[in-house]
């Protein structure tokens, strides 16, 4: 079941919720079907900036549309691991009697292993075939229905082939290009650059994703610390609201044939204040709400690719996703946001003057401003300067 849940996990779109059919990546790493974001993209020409449906990051569309968005190989090879440990798999006809068709006879002859290199699904007569023939005899046979690990399936995946030259495989990465490519691509283009073994180079971008991945675990952990500061700015500004709306309910009960009108207009200017300051710390909140989903779901499939991709699929993403990281764990935007927010008190001052004017005796509201006085409670993981922090004071006078 276990298994089952991850596999979902893995190979399920955001965006329709089922298995995806032509992932492709964006580049704050969320993977979605083509299809989908071709629907998301509503008709927006190339060059033109289109939203992440989760995080909002913009990215621009290339030059032939979402067709030019690269494949998310890690996805879909973990497509392929899901259809082996599927019940249909296990009962899927021979792909080399039938061609991969139903055939027309009543008798189907059924699969009994699956062939790595050849990507084929053998019954067992082909399967001795296979390996009487010289050059597949070395070919790795996985038995349908075999309780095989994910990881172990998925690394019995034959290597991946470069978009340039769909029969060769990925061999080299180039660090001038950032790129992942094979030996044609080499020799064709990237002969002058500083290259290298992708085998060799791949433990050090493991070990990279693993410190990108730590760093943006400490930044969830800040993130959800800062909400939680957010919060209970909240809760004192509402609490400081209901004390200051009870003292002037019980002032103009006093008074209230004579102020009925007044407190009524007190009440309403109140309620804006309330509505406005709610307003702004909900805004922020979703601002941090995002940058947390984010950064949970970049720590998320960055733990996946470094524990279960191929050399292959963590060079391929290793640039990205250490540019994501980097752009992940800058909170500028929101510490701006935090010091444009400040403190805010609500208070209510009763008048004791006893006359005729309405706005003596009862009182009114006002802004009081505080200059230079940080809000320490949600500045204290940000580490702002108090000087560019105002802050504000609600008061009856």
């Amino acid at each position: 079941m276990a298994t089952a849940k991850l596999l979902d996990d893995i190979t399920e779109c955001p965006i329709c919720t089922e298995v995806y059919t032509d992932p492709r990546v964006l580049p704050c790493v969320h993977t979605y079907c083509l299809k989908c974001i071709e629907a998301w993209r509503k008709e927006k020409p190339p060059g033109s900036k289109l939203a992440c449906p989760l995080c909002r990051k913009e990215f621009t569309l290339p030059s032939n549309g979402v067709n030019d968005l690269p494949k998310n190989f890690f996805i879909a090879n973990f497509l392929q691991v899901k259809e082996l440990l599927s019940v249909k798999s296990k009962r899927s006809p021979c792909e080399a009697c039938s061609g991969g068709k139903e055939s027309k006879s009543k008798v189907q002859v059924v699969a009994s292993v699956f062939c790595v290199e050849c990507q084929l699904k053998l019954c067992q007569n082909c399967e001795r075939g296979h390996k009487a023939i010289k050059l597949t005899r070395s070919h790795k046979l996985i038995a349908i229905g075999e309780k095989v690990s994910v990881e172990t399936l998925y690394r019995s995946m034959p290597p991946s082939y470069c978009d340039q030259h769909q029969d060769k495989s990925i061999e080299i990465y180039c660090f001038d290009c950032k790129m992942a490519l094979c030996m044609m691509c080499y020799i064709e283009i990237h002969n002058m650059h500083k290259c290298s073994d992708i085998n060799k180079v791949h433990d050090e971008f493991r070990k990279q994703m693993s410190s990108d991945a730590n760093n943006v675990a400490d930044g969830i952990e800040k993130m959800r610390e800062m909400l939680e500061s957010l919060e209970k700015e909240k809760k004192e500004f509402i609490e400081q609201a209901q004390r200051t709306r009870d003292e002037f309910i019980e002032k103009s009960e006093q008074l209230k044939r004579m102020i009925d009108n007044h407190r009524h207009e007190l009440m309403n200017e109140l309620s804006s204040i309330v509505r406005k300051r709610m307003k702004e710390i909900k805004s922020l909140r979703e601002e941090m709400e995002i940058q947390l989903m984010s950064m949970e779901s970049y720590k998320k499939y960055v733990d996946e690719v470094r524990q279960k991709g191929t050399a292959c699929d963590i060079a391929r993403a290793a640039s990205d996703l250490h540019d994501r990281a980097k752009e992940l764990l800058k909170f500028d935007a929101i510490k701006r946001s935090l010091s444009e927010l400040s403190h805010a008190d609500v208070k209510f001052k009763s008048s004791k003057a006893d006359i005729d004017d309405v706005d003596v005796t009862l009182g009114k509201l006002r802004l009081i401003k505080h200059p230079g006085k940080p809000n320490n409670l949600l500045l204290k993981n940000l580490h702002c300067a108090a000087k560019n922090c105002t802050l504000v004071r609600f008061a009856i006078t």
